[in-house]
């Protein structure tokens, strides 16, 4: 009887991840299966592996790569930092804070920031290196993004860091390793699953990034979900955009499988 009565509670979650969730997935493979004029056609899965989408894909991949990597190697000493400060439930909401911002309005601030007559270019006509031009470039794009996802990197690497056995580490130093084998063979082993759910945190939402590539990159950077957002608002080609958001969809939830089964791996 309690196993039922427990069972009606996920009712609710059932019908949330029915339709929010299953019910826009099939409504996307639905429409993935329809061209320009309306007929049924599996030629937007055809035309997907043309040298025009691969490349997109790679670029996608790329991009999502790097914006990972960075905001790993700036997180992971972050939250290592935070770990040892006196007020770190303080510091770590003063990193949380500007997630509370509109996404949007964070984007339009790095314009300005960027721009041709920003803080940045005012900098470097001091310093004498003239006007550069910083907006609309790949690096650009990379450095916004780290921004936006390093909370989402720090928060489970510091939660890792924060639950770890700090006489271990003592017990390495004690025995004579030196502070980068401390860390290789014993924090970053300890925090690896913070660093995973991470990972997995920046990396899926990185893949399909439209808005950011769109207003700070402008046409220099061209990803799966700029080609989504082009087929759907641009082209009206809602087939093709729905095939593009299939395979974004089946890579993210691929990348998810392997992620989880690695972790369960380490686990065991």
């Amino acid at each position: 009887m309690k196993s039922k009565g427990k069972s009606y509670y996920l009712i609710p979650y059932y019908l949330w991840i029915a339709l929010f969730v299953i019910a826009p997935v099939l409504l996307v493979i639905y429409y993935s299966l329809f061209d320009l004029d309306g007929k049924l056609t599996l030629d937007n899965y055809v035309n997907f592996f043309t040298p025009v989408y691969m490349r997109m894909m790679l670029n996608s991949f790329w991009y999502a790569f790097l914006i990972t990597l960075f905001s790993l190697l700036v997180a992971y000493p972050a939250a290592y930092l935070l770990t040892r400060t006196k007020h770190k439930q303080l510091w770590l909401l003063l990193i949380i804070l500007p997630t509370w911002i509109n996404l949007l309005l964070k984007t339009y601030a790095f314009i300005g920031i960027f721009g041709t007559f920003g803080p940045v270019n005012n900098f470097f006509d001091l310093v004498g290196l003239g006007e550069q031009q910083i907006l609309f470039t790949g690096f650009s794009f990379v450095f916004v993004s780290v921004y936006i996802f390093i909370p989402f990197m720090i928060l489970p690497i510091f939660s890792a860091l924060d639950e770890m056995n700090l006489s271990l580490v003592d017990a390495a130093r004690d025995l004579g390793a030196s502070g980068w084998t401390t860390f290789r063979r014993v924090v970053f082993p300890l925090t690896i699953s913070g660093v995973r759910s991470g990972c997995m945190a920046v990396f899926i939402p990185a893949l399909s990034l439209f808005m950011i590539t769109r207003l700070i990159a402008g046409n220099r950077v061209i990803t799966l979900g700029t080609a989504i957002e082009q087929h759907f608002l641009v082209t009206q080609d809602w087939g093709m955009g729905s095939t593009v958001a299939v395979f974004l969809i089946a890579i993210m939830a691929l990348f998810m499988i392997l992620t989880g089964s690695s972790r369960k791996g380490g686990r065991a």
